[in-house]
C-alpha cells in the first residue's frame, strides 16, 4: 500500500499565469475546436469502414458514394449505390445491412454514440 505523503504542498502561484490570474479552465473555443475535431475524426473513421466493407460487396466502387454526418452523440452514415448493387449490400432478409448495422453499433457504442446507417439504390 502506498503511503500519503505529508511533505507534499500545492502552493497558489502554481495556479497562476504569469500575470497573476489564474488559468484553471481550458479556453471554451479550444474545448469546442477539440470535441469537433474529435467528432470529425470519429465520423471519417466509420465511413471509411463501411466504405471497406461495401467495396468487398460491389461490382462498380467509382459509382457508390458514402458519407456520414455527426451531429453530438449521433452519427448518419448514409450510402448510395447503383440499383444493381443495392441487393449485393442489403442481403437477403436484409442479413448482410443488418450484420453491417451492428459492427457499427459496437463501434460507435465504444464512443457513446448511437449510429445509423442509410442505404439508398440511384438509377
Amino acid at each position: 500500500m502506498v503511503e500519503p505523503r505529508d511533505d507534499f504542498e500545492i502552493e497558489e502561484e502554481d495556479f497562476e499565469d504569469a500575470d497573476g490570474t489564474e488559468d484553471l479552465a481550458i479556453d471554451a473555443q479550444e474545448a469546442l475546436d477539440t470535441f469537433d475535431a474529435a467528432e470529425g475524426e470519429i465520423s471519417e473513421q466509420l465511413r471509411t469502414l463501411v466504405e471497406w466493407i461495401v467495396f468487398q460487396l460491389v461490382d462498380e466502387t467509382s459509382e457508390v458514394e458514402i458519407t456520414a454526418d455527426q451531429r453530438g452523440s449521433s452519427v448518419r452514415v448514409q450510402v448510395l449505390l447503383p440499383e444493381d448493387d443495392l441487393g449485393k449490400v442489403i442481403g437477403r432478409g436484409g442479413r448482410i445491412a443488418k450484420s453491417i448495422r451492428t459492427i457499427l453499433m459496437i463501434v460507435g457504442s465504444r464512443e457513446h454514440l448511437r449510429v445509423s446507417l442509410d442505404i439508398e439504390g440511384r438509377d
